[in-house]
């Protein structure tokens, strides 16, 4: 088994989220009381967050491949970072240690393929929906067509992540409102809607939904899993 570098604390809710179902991947393929060999290093997103809004994504970039280089140093055989948003830096912090990086765009982009999904809504941060650094890679990388909320739709999106979702806040009046831009997307011809933001799962599931939705924390953690016990 391989040992997973995880880059979390973006937020620590949702590292939660990943923690656990690592955990739950390689107990359900290896069983008995077998868990996930990791090495995990969490920042403090109060910072990442800060720089995040100023625009000094350089800076953050810093961050991550200090924290890259700990998991590396750790043992760790290939790392993850733990969030949707902070991959728009991935470049710069895979290159600065000779392990790989498992991509959460190319994840859920094999699991999209893989359902035949040629069309879909992205939700997240204000930075993942209008940037390109990941929508892009879905259409340039894969041929994935990728839709986004209108300008309102995004702000409610984004303040909800952040003000609610990454200190653990759960209203019922923004899961409705969240379910209310899906069903938009949906009705703009998105087959699915990817939940782009690792907190996002924390608020809506397909419980809630008839449009498939696709929760990129559990994807990332699933092919992390994979990619730990491939020989």
């Amino acid at each position: 088994m391989k040992t997973i570098g995880m880059i979390g604390g973006m937020s620590w809710e949702s590292t939660a989220s990943y923690y656990q179902a690592l955990n739950l991947g390689i107990k359900r393929e290896l069983g008995g009381l077998h868990s996930a060999k990791i090495a995990l290093y969490s920042v403090d997103f109060a910072e990442i967050e800060r720089l995040q809004h100023l625009g000094e994504w350089d800076q953050t970039a810093n961050i991550l491949a200090d924290a890259a280089r700990s998991v590396e140093a750790a043992g760790a055989d290939f790392f993850m970072i733990c969030t949707n948003t902070m991959h728009k830096v991935a470049e710069f912090v895979e290159q600065q240690v000779s392990i790989p990086l498992l991509h959460i765009a190319d994840a859920t982009a094999h699991k999209l393929i893989g359902d035949g999904i040629k069309t879909v809504g992205l939700l997240g941060t204000q930075f993942t929906m209008e940037q390109d650094f990941y929508k892009g890679r879905l259409t340039e990388k894969f041929a994935i067509e990728v839709l986004t909320p209108n300008i309102r739709q995004r702000e409610v999106v984004h303040s909800v992540i952040y003000e609610e979702l990454c200190l653990g806040i759960i209203k019922s009046d923004s899961r409705d409102a969240y379910l209310a831009i899906i069903e938009d997307l949906y009705r703009q011809g998105a087959q699915a809607v990817i939940l782009g933001c690792t907190e996002i799962a924390l608020l809506v599931n397909q419980q809630d939904t008839q449009v498939p939705l696709y929760d990129t924390t559990a994807i990332h953690a699933e092919a992390a899993v994979a990619f730990s016990l491939r020989k």
